[in-house]
């Protein structure tokens, strides 16, 4: 009985840690909520090392005098369910998952959230679209 309970915890150990594990390594940029003025939207990414540790960044650049505002935290291991990006200088927190080609704006629990300001200029005018954003390398 001993033998089958390892063994089952053996696998349950498997299973848990192969679902846990980053569909890509290296650094990828987004843009889930589309930018309307001139200020100067963050260029936002992500940077999965091998480890599984995740990175969470963006670039912003104030066009009116060229200064560049930079910040990168670190969100912890991989979690496929939900991950939390929280930036100090701006106060901002944002919650979000990911798979190898595409990252979503969710609420905490990992619900997928829709907004009119998700929409690009072209989608401006259905009210709401799904926060979504494709990765650029």
């Amino acid at each position: 009985m001993k033998k089958i309970l390892s063994l089952l915890i053996l696998c349950i150990g498997i299973l848990s840690s192969a679902q846990s594990k980053a569909p890509f390594t290296g650094k990828r940029s987004f843009n889930i909520i589309e930018g309307f003025s001139g200020t100067g939207t963050p260029a936002y990414y992500v940077d999965v090392k091998k480890s599984g540790d995740v990175y969470f960044g963006y670039v912003q650049v104030n066009q009116a005098s060229g200064e560049e505002t930079t910040e990168e935290m670190n969100a912890g291991k991989y979690n496929p369910k939900v991950m939390k990006a929280q930036f100090k200088k701006f106060n901002e927190i944002f919650y979000v998952k990911f798979d190898k080609e595409k990252i979503y704006l969710t609420d905490e629990n990992g619900n997928i959230q829709k907004s009119e300001d998700c929409c690009s200029t072209l989608e401006s005018d259905k009210g709401s679209c799904t926060c979504e954003s494709a990765f650029y390398q």
